[in-house]
């Protein structure tokens, strides 16, 4: 790269643990070295989590526009969005509209400076999918060019940049999943594996991990059904749709493994057998990476370590994210691990660095 990249981060829910996250990861004065952070929020919300994580060493500068962005090592640049309307008697950790539409407005605010090309990439805290539908439905719309509902960031993502097709992508390290379908339910996830849809997401993988510097890609494909349905006594989606995709992603010279059955591949990806693997619905994928990357300390009693991003592919632009919720029982208390949002806005680097070259 012949400049460091500027990453526009969201603040997340305002009564999570968001804002405490960011400030914690921008503590790390190396991440200064590796790009240029801005957050995109509340100033304010910002200045309360650097009491709550006893960090009032670092100093909350308000941007009106990126441009006035120090990018500054103990100075946290914010794009300061007057969101939260009394910062003293806002309730965290707790479902709120105003909540929720703060959220969603950081998301849709740091869309427009990717699209506008003001940052290089987009890195975003979670957000309440309850707290943000509560606040679209309030509105009817009007603070969100119409729109009522949206299932989450990867939706909104999606919804305005004009993207028909796209996944999500989680990663701990090199252990990468997609999925066929992510926020439906389960009996809704199994009628959504079908081959065009199927092959679509071995595409987008294949060329996401060609993107991230992988020459010859390999692509497993997991089966939906125990033991991939054996030849269909179990069922005949691996028969009549994953393998047909699989067969047409041969004949486009993409390196597709599959079907396999769903409870060893993972162990054979950590083993570095495949670059990627494309999951048949939400969980196949989440519970894996959050197994890993998800460490608890028995004696402690506490987190050692909640890492994992998720990105969205197939968008023109970059989205990185962290790989948790709110945290609303943590917010408040300083506590919340950070390593997560810091290996998001990595990512979120080197993806940057891919697409300049």
């Amino acid at each position: 790269m012949s400049k460091k990249p500027v990453i526009g981060i969201t603040m997340g829910d305002p009564a999570g643990n968001g804002p405490e996250i960011t400030i914690k990861a921008l503590a790390h004065k190396d991440l200064y070295e590796r790009c240029n952070p801005i957050v995109v929020g509340d100033a304010r919300m910002l200045e309360q989590a650097t009491r709550f994580t006893g960090r009032e060493d670092i100093s909350i500068h308000r941007c009106e526009k990126v441009s006035d962005a120090l990018f500054t090592p103990g100075t946290v640049d914010v794009l300061h969005m007057d969101l939260i309307d009394d910062v003293s008697r806002f309730e965290i950790g707790k479902v709120s509209i105003e909540g929720g539409n703060a959220a969603f407005q950081c998301v849709r605010r740091v869309i427009q400076l990717a699209l506008a090309g003001e940052v290089d990439a987009t890195t975003t805290n979670a957000l309440n999918k309850e707290a943000m539908n509560k606040a679209l439905e309030f509105y009817k719309g009007e603070k969100s060019d119409g729109y009522t509902h949206f299932d989450g960031h990867t939706e909104i993502y999606a919804t305005y940049t004009g993207t028909k097709k796209y996944t999500m992508m989680l990663a701990h390290h090199d252990l990468r999943v997609v999925h066929v379908s992510t926020h439906v339910s389960l009996r809704e996830a199994c009628d959504r594996v079908k081959k065009a849809r199927v092959l679509e997401v071995i595409e987008i993988a294949d060329r996401a991990c060609r993107e991230m510097g992988i020459a010859h890609p390999r692509v497993a494909v997991a089966g939906l059904n125990p033991h991939c349905g054996e030849n269909g006594l179990f069922g005949r989606e691996e028969i009549e749709e994953i393998s047909p995709a699989i067969e047409a992603a041969k004949a486009e010279n993409i390196n597709a493994i599959g079907p396999l059955p769903p409870d060893s591949v993972f162990s054979e990806a950590l083993g570095g057998w495949y670059d990627i693997v494309v999951c048949m619905y939400h969980d196949q994928g989440h519970i894996p990476l959050k197994t890993i990357g998800f460490v608890y300390d028995r004696e402690k009693q506490a987190w050692k370590a909640v890492e994992g991003v998720n990105i969205t592919l197939g968008l023109p632009i970059i989205r990185t994210s962290v790989d948790h919720g709110t945290g609303f029982a943590l917010a408040g208390k300083g506590t919340s691990n950070e390593l997560s949002l810091i290996n998001a806005i990595d990512y979120a680097v080197k993806m940057a660095g891919s697409k300049e070259k």
